[in-house]
């Protein structure tokens, strides 16, 4: 009796059931499936798409192959979309043939918003046509938020000497990358930090006036940084430059959130707010400027999303956040404290997403292990605690050194936990990877990917957010990268000289045949 092979799924579904038997679609339904149609043209091709409100959750679909042809039943049309992505997989697995296996899936995710959140500021900014090809790619994953990381990348009138070398997204472009994510059930979120990490304009004379501290400052880590990073936050005109960011970015966008950023605000106190933190304390100086980014969001018409790591350092203050906005509880290590920090802000009653990460950046050739870890600890932890979103990073500090197919692993593990934490903690990724992504028969691709990704380990030196590697060439000045590359010995770095090319056999005989292969190939 032959043995009923399971089809392999990217999140892997709520319930899967094989029945018997195979159907072909005919080749106006394949080019329906594959080019993410409208609901009119694919029932036209054949597929009988069913509305039931019985469904549970909005985002739910119930999906049967029999022999004689395929139903799709879902409360919404992004129930019926998802349907759509794990038919498109079911086809390629079908091979020449196009016979897919007759089965029954039942599926929804565990959280409503699943993300990623692509660092365009830190010197790679994606062309129109890389973007729209990772849009497709997210869309398969069943991602449905988008974010490009901006601080200076956007191309806003007033402010051409800031952006004018950094191929920055125009408002055109941003309206194609808006229509095309909401044909695939996606939002695109406007996110432009609005506190910290805005070096890039106060960097220069013109906009020194702007700064908290206009000769630098010193990081948390002890780490001289020679320009002003963040806006004075008692400063009329600070707010006024905000205004006209805003003005001008948001009508490009059909999505009514906005990340506003606010991390990581390195000098507050340490220039002109020195007198006000010392008399009403970090936390209380932070808030009211970050309510006063509200109404303006508000204004607009929008809903503020922001990082919460400075709350989290005067949690007493946590209660006093807007109650319509969301905050995004962040951190990219194995054994970061979701629980605890997701806790928090759970019991003030406000609306949060977890951001884990892909621990692409910092590593040259990705830190999987790391990865893996956090991603599942996130998912884990947000779904305990009642998180509405799951967003993945991928940063691009120091420069965005790390090719493409170095974020890949992450990406594709992390919208799996996203869609369903458990059922897909132990996802096969060699084989997701060659089967369903790169499409590469002989596994070596996703082989050397993974394989890669431990390079950093092999050194022997712990570092976090980073690999030793990376801090080989990276800044000199960050205190912590000379203190781990101080312990680097020669063993260490053979052990991962000969990783190193053990991967790059491995990738030179690999076969990609996804669209754009030969240069993810010829960048692994």
């Amino acid at each position: 009796m032959r043995t009923k092979k399971i089809p392999l799924l990217a999140p892997r579904p709520l319930s899967l059931k094989m029945t018997g038997g195979s159907f072909t679609p005919s080749p106006e339904l394949l080019v329906e499936i594959a080019l993410y149609t409208t609901e009119k043209e694919v029932a036209a091709a054949g597929l009988d798409l069913r509305r039931d409100s019985s469904m549970g959750h909005p985002q739910a679909y119930r999906l049967q192959v029999s022999t004689r042809g395929i139903r799709v039943e879902a409360a919404t049309e992004a129930g019926w979309f998802y349907a759509l992505m794990t038919l498109r997989q079911l086809v390629r697995q079908a091979g020449k043939s196009r016979r897919i296996s007759c089965c029954r899936i039942e599926d929804r995710p565990d959280f409503a918003v699943r993300g990623v959140m692509l660092d365009i500021s830190r010197d790679r900014v994606p062309s129109m046509e890389t973007i729209l090809r990772l849009v497709e790619l997210w869309a398969e994953l069943k991602l449905n938020q988008v974010q490009l990381y901006t601080e200076h990348t956007f191309a806003y009138s007033r402010h051409r000497r800031v952006w004018e070398n950094a191929s920055p997204f125009t408002g055109e472009e941003i309206r194609i990358l808006d229509d095309a994510c909401r044909e695939r059930c996606i939002e695109l979120v406007p996110n432009q930090n609005s506190f910290g990490h805005l070096e890039r304009f106060l960097r220069h004379p013109a906009y020194r006036h702007l700064a908290e501290s206009p000769e630098g400052c010193i990081d948390f880590w002890g780490n001289c940084r020679p320009y002003p990073t963040s806006l004075y936050p008692g400063s009329p005109e600070a707010l006024e430059f905000l205004q006209g960011l805003y003005d001008e970015l948001l009508p490009n966008f059909s999505s009514r959130l906005f990340h506003v950023g606010m991390d990581e605000i390195f000098d507050l106190g340490q220039g002109r707010s020195r007198e006000a933190v010392a008399r009403l304390g970090a936390g209380r100086v932070y808030l009211e400027f970050l309510l006063k980014v509200h109404a303006e969001v508000s204004r607009r018409g929008r809903r503020m999303l922001y990082w919460g790591d400075m709350m989290l350092r005067t949690p007493e203050l946590i209660a006093e956040l807007p109650r319509d906005s969301i905050a995004g509880v962040w951190g990219y290590e194995a054994a970061h404290p979701f629980a605890g920090q997701c806790r928090r802000f759970a019991a003030a009653g406000l609306c949060f997403y977890v951001f884990p990460g892909t621990s692409s950046w910092n590593s040259l050739g990705g830190r999987w292990h790391n990865a893996r870890a956090n991603l599942f600890e996130a998912g884990r932890q947000g779904a305990r605690h009642g998180a509405r979103g799951y967003v993945m990073a991928d940063w691009g500090d120091y420069g965005h050194w790390q090719q493409l197919p170095v974020s890949v692993p992450g990406t594709v593990y992390g919208a799996g936990i996203a869609w369903g934490v458990r059922r897909n903690e132990d996802m096969d990724m060699v084989r997701v990877l060659s089967e369903l992504i790169f499409m590469d028969d002989t596994k070596r691709a996703a082989g050397a990917l993974l394989s890669l990704g431990g390079v950093y380990r092999r050194a022997g030196v712990k570092l976090e957010n980073a690999s030793v590697l990376h801090a080989l060439f990276a800044d000199r000045d960050n205190r912590g990268y000379r203190r781990a590359v101080q312990r680097l010995n020669a063993r260490g770095l053979e052990r991962a000289e000969a990783q190193v090319h053990e991967c790059l056999e491995a990738a030179q005989a690999a076969r990609i045949r996804a669209e754009g292969g030969e240069l993810l190939q010829s960048e692994l």
